[in-house]
Parts: C-alpha cells; structure tokens; sequence
C-alpha cells in the first residue's frame, strides 16, 4: 500500500487523482486550502486524510506533510498539482498578478517538495509528479507568465531528476494539454486587469478562444487521472509525460522548429569557441 500526498486535492485534476489512488487502495493526504471540501466529496476513510495547505505558506506545507507522516508513516508518492493560469500579454501582466503566480505554481511547490523530500531521502524511494503543462514545453501568447511558472517547474524537475535518481527517488513531470476541467472558469483563471489595444490581434485572439472552448476541451480528465495511476505503477516511469494528442501534436511541431532553426544557424552558433 502506498501514501500519496496530492496538493490541489479538493478539485480538477487533484480531485481526480484522489479518487484513483483510493479505488487503488492505496493511502491518500489529500491537501487543499479547505479540506472540508474533499471530506464532503469522498466521506470519512480509513485510508483517506484531508489536511489543510495554502501552497504559498510553507509553513503549512512543513505541518501539513508532518502530519501524514504521523498518521500513515510514510510518502512514497508526492503530485504537485496546485496552481492556477495567468491570461493576458506579458505587458499587461502587474507585478503583484505575476508575484501571486510565481508564488503557488513555482515557490508553493518549491515549499512542499522540501517538505517531502527529507521523508523519501530517508526512505530511499519515493515518485514526485510535478504537474506542468503544454504551455510548460511551449510559449504561447497570452500564456507567457503563465507559461513562465511551468517552464520553472519543467527546469526544476530535470534538475531534481538527476539529483534524486541516485538516492532511490524518480521524478516525472506530467504536461497536459487542454482537458475538460475547470481551469478555464474563474476558479482557476485569472485575467490580467489591464488590457492593451495593441495586442488585440494576438493576446485578444486567445482570449476569445479561452472563451469559447471552456467546457469543450479535447481531454478527458478522467482518462488523465488513469494514466497518471499508469504512470504512478510503472517500473520505469519518463521524466516527461506528455497528456493528451494536442500536446504530443505540439511537441512534435516545436521539436522539428527547433532542429530546423538549429541547423540553419549551425555555422555561427559553432562559432564562437577559442580556436583550437
């Protein structure tokens, strides 16, 4: 039996993985900022612990992971998945809108890993899943700072790899594409206050799309949260899990883009070392 520590729990995709990882029996510290909320959704269980966490107080994080260890023992598989979306250009984003995103979706995650890691250092296993995104692998207008916060977490993740992989930890960063959840409502998104004339074309363009594919996304989200329970139960888990087929369609296009690009500027790019 495994202990899952999931942030985000209380809805989305962080709801979703609840429910698979006790379907599979396994143990769950779900964290969110109103654990009420995931009793009221999955009832008293043995086997389930809602615990209180603002991702951005790591205080919290420090006492909230203290107390799954006292109540299950151990964590073996941590999934960072609180966080939410920033849409406006990167003019139009204040610092105060930026400092709020940077402060769940990479210094909130930052906060919990910390907490986590000292349990999975001593038991030498341990999986942390952080959750990224499409536009984690590939900027878009509209989403840069949003964007911005996933491109840390991907970098983080690659680093943490290497560093954990020695000590018995696997670390795999999961990027879904757009999925039927909630993360287009207010609930999850938030819009920059300003907006600017000129960047209608581009920024205003998704916008108007953001608005019209709420609710009519391609992903499953219930699919998603099986193939994360795949990914939890696999022997050799990627450090990269792309989710969806518009974010593999994506990945494969900027892959070519950059191979393409790299090859025409190969002759400079090669350049600028001292001559041997």
């Amino acid at each position: 039996m495994r202990t899952w520590f999931i942030t985000g729990a209380s809805r989305g995709f962080g709801e979703l993985f609840v429910k698979e990882a006790l379907a599979a029996g396994d143990n769950v510290i779900a964290a969110a900022r109103n654990p009420n909320q995931v009793t009221e959704r999955f009832g008293i269980q043995p086997n389930l612990f809602a615990v209180r966490l603002d991702v951005t107080k790591e205080e919290e994080a420090q006492r909230a992971v203290a107390l799954g260890i006292a109540r299950f023992g151990r964590i073996d598989v941590l999934v960072n998945n609180a966080g939410y979306g920033l849409l406006g250009a990167v003019e139009e984003a204040t610092s105060k809108e930026v400092e709020g995103l940077f402060a769940t979706n990479v210094f909130g995650l930052l906060a919990v890993t910390r907490a986590v890691l000292p349990h999975m250092r001593r038991q030498r296993a341990g999986h942390v899943i952080n959750i990224s995104s499409i536009g984690g692998y590939e900027a878009y207008p509209g989403w840069g700072v949003y964007g911005a916060t996933k491109f840390a977490v991907e970098g983080l993740s690659e680093a943490m790899a290497h560093e954990l992989e020695p000590l018995g930890i696997r670390v795999t960063v999961v990027e879904p594409g757009f999925f039927r959840t909630n993360f287009l409502d207010s609930s999850s998104l938030n819009k920059t206050v300003r907006k600017i004339d000129d960047y209608d074309a581009t920024v205003g363009a998704v916008r108007r799309f953001a608005a019209e594919a709420n609710h009519a996304q391609p992903g499953d989200p219930a699919k998603l949260a099986e193939a994360l329970l795949a990914l939890v139960n696999a022997p050799n888990p990627p450090r990269r899990l792309p989710l969806g087929s518009d974010t593999v369609k994506r990945i494969e296009q900027k892959n070519r883009f950059v191979e393409a690009e790299l090859a025409e500027w190969r002759e400079l790019a090669m350049s600028t070392d001292f001559a041997a």
